[in-house]
């Protein structure tokens, strides 16, 4: 599978954004884009036409004017990307890989809708295992989609096509689906990241349905800031989609410095030893790096892993197609339909008995988290050819679902991330999951890990951008703490047990006065601003938006929280002080910190 290349290839967001932003080109260059996009190319079920892309810049040029030429407030402006094919977009087929099956979309999904409203503008839709039933890329009469590093290999699936065309750089970020897993075997398998979001977060709506109550739309990138932007663009309350949810806002939006990761007690590699060393390497790094590796008892997330397709669950995809069975029954693809069938064996009674049994396992699973930053596992056991899956098409796929099929059933949210390179030359994969509205929480080691990691991005050979500056997570409120709130000191749990996390230490404007206030239990400082000042040392902490009112409670008389300088001209939320509490108070500026004057105090 030939890819013929552009300037352009393998750009993320980072360099589309600052090519617009230094006007270094115009969108027109996306239809170099789109001529690299071949139609024979197994993993487009469709393309643009010159047509239907001239009038989607026409539309792009409107937005750009009515925001008065601000590509801040159209942050994918003109970047490509593309859709997987069971998902919605107007005056677009949608097969779900059935031909049969397909459909000219009236409107928009809603994160589609989402997307362009940011400026994306869309090159194509992608190949899928029929009906997102599969995780090997191969269950499509569209053709199988070759893995990006050696066509021998399977892609993954069933988000085949969306993951092949990011990891060849045909563009900077895909949608796919993942209800079992779909978003992040096809990533591990082909070097990319996949982000597989919290169940909620991301519309459904406009989606052809797999298992509905489980669904969600994933993003593909070949970074994880990439995936993380795109899924904050499009995800979001939608009022159209019974199963979207509210993100409550207490969830940690990122890891510590430290973090504590749980890894299966015992761990499956169905005799895939080039697999199973990567794993073992990634592991031996992660403790070289400070990560804490703690073994926990995998009986659960296996136990529930297998109720996805052996047990009642499975009859959500014959709900879901049952027009079609009884309509065009081979129209399906013959292993598709088996899978599909089988949900006919079952009735309400074995439904509710499931049911009840994924409520304990799930609660079992959430509980064995408790304590953990993460829990970290293989993306896939094991990597087959396509000559192996014609023999076993129904065993290696299950095989490729051991560390994913428990995700959605339990809840979490789910990050893939490349780990490294085979002795073959094939990538393997790692996947980091959490509770629900863990997203940001992943994202923020995720982007820590591939940094250290240093792997090319996708099959493209380019290198991952310089991390910028932390920004304070969606959800959150950066508060910068100067005296007790500081790590280890007496109340610092006040921030711990509301899920904040430290993001770094820095320094005020150099225009603050510290002072140490009279009488106060434990001992606390005063900050203010005065004409003549100092740049004082304070901690950043990010904390979820829903806990931060419980901590201003907290705060007494005459501290505050109010708006703070920094040195690089940043503003965030910090402690200030009533400046009449200031006139008995004791002037430490000199000491540039409160840590250093409680040191001062203590006998020598």
């Amino acid at each position: 599978m030939q890819t013929h290349t552009t300037p352009f290839t393998g750009w993320t967001l980072h360099d589309w954004q600052r090519a617009y932003r230094d006007e270094a080109l115009s969108p027109d260059v996306l239809f170099e884009v789109l001529q690299q996009a071949r139609a024979d190319d197994p993993a487009w079920l469709s393309l643009a036409s010159a047509e239907q892309l001239a009038r989607r810049l026409a539309l792009l040029a409107e937005q750009l004017a009515a925001v008065q030429g601000d590509l801040g407030k159209l942050p994918l402006y003109g970047v490509p990307f593309a859709v997987k094919d069971n998902i919605d977009v107007a005056g677009w087929s949608t097969s779900a890989a059935c031909p049969a099956f397909a459909y000219q979309a009236e409107r928009d999904a809603t994160v589609v809708a989402r997307l362009q409203a940011a400026g994306a503008v869309l090159i194509g839709k992608t190949n899928l295992d029929q009906f997102a039933t599969g995780l090997v890329g191969t269950r499509s009469p569209f053709g199988a989609v070759p893995n990006a590093f050696n066509p021998d290999y399977v892609s993954g699936g069933s988000s085949s096509g969306s993951a092949s065309v990011v990891a060849r750089g045909l563009v900077a970020f895909a949608l796919g689906t993942d209800t079992a897993g779909s978003g992040r075997v096809p990533a591990g398998f082909n070097n990319i990241v996949g982000l597989k979001p919290t169940k909620g977060w991301l519309s459904t709506h406009g989606l052809v349905p797999a298992c509905r109550t489980l669904d969600c739309v994933s993003v593909f990138a070949l970074s994880v800031a990439d995936a993380e932007s795109v899924a904050e663009l499009a995800g979001g309350y939608d009022g159209a989609d019974a199963y979207s949810r509210r993100n409550p806002g207490t969830a940690p939006v990122a890891i510590g410095t430290a973090p504590r990761l749980a890894i299966p007690d015992t761990l499956e590699f169905f005799g895939d030893q080039r697999n199973q060393a990567v794993f073992e390497q990634t592991l031996q790094r992660l403790g070289e790096m400070g990560i804490e590796l703690v073994p926990v008892d995998f009986t659960p997330f296996r136990a529930l892993a297998e109720q996805l397709y052996q047990g009642p669950w499975v009859a959500e995809r014959t709900v879901a197609l049952t027009a079609m069975l009884e309509s065009s029954p081979q129209a399906i693809d013959p292993v598709v339909r088996s899978v599909v069938e089988q949900g006919y064996r079952y009735d309400a009674r074995d439904v509710y008995r499931a049911e009840y049994l994924r409520a304990e396992l799930s609660r079992t699973i959430n509980q064995v988290l408790e304590g953990f930053d993460a829990l970290l596992v293989p993306t896939s056991p094991t990597l087959r050819t396509l000559e192996e899956m014609k023999v076993e098409p129904v065993l290696f796929n299950s095989q490729f679902g051991t560390y994913t099929n428990f995700t959605n059933l339990a809840d979490l949210s789910a990050l893939a991330l490349p780990a490294g390179m085979r002795d073959d030359g094939l990538p393997a994969g790692i996947t980091l999951l959490a509770p629900a509205w863990h997203d940001h929480a992943l994202a923020s080691l995720g982007k820590r890990l591939q940094a250290a990691f240093d792997l090319p991005l996708g099959n493209t050979g380019r290198s991952l951008p310089p991390m910028a500056k932390p920004q304070p997570a969606p959800e959150s409120v950066r508060v910068a703490v100067v005296g007790a709130h500081l790590s280890g000191m007496p109340l610092n749990f006040q921030l711990r047990n509301r899920n904040a996390v430290l993001v770094e230490q820095t320094l005020t404007a150099p225009d603050y006065r510290l002072y140490a206030l009279p009488g106060s239990v434990p001992p606390k400082p005063g900050l203010a601003r005065a004409v003549e000042g100092a740049s004082i040392i304070v901690e950043l902490w990010d904390i979820p938006l829903a806990r931060f009112g419980e901590f201003v409670a907290e705060i007494p008389p005459p501290l505050g929280i109010g708006n703070l300088q920094l040195a690089d001209g940043r503003w965030v939320k910090g402690f200030i002080c009533e400046p009449l509490a200031l006139a008995s108070a004791e002037d430490i500026t000199a000491f540039g910190g409160w840590r250093a004057f409680i040191a001062s105090r203590k006998p020598a």
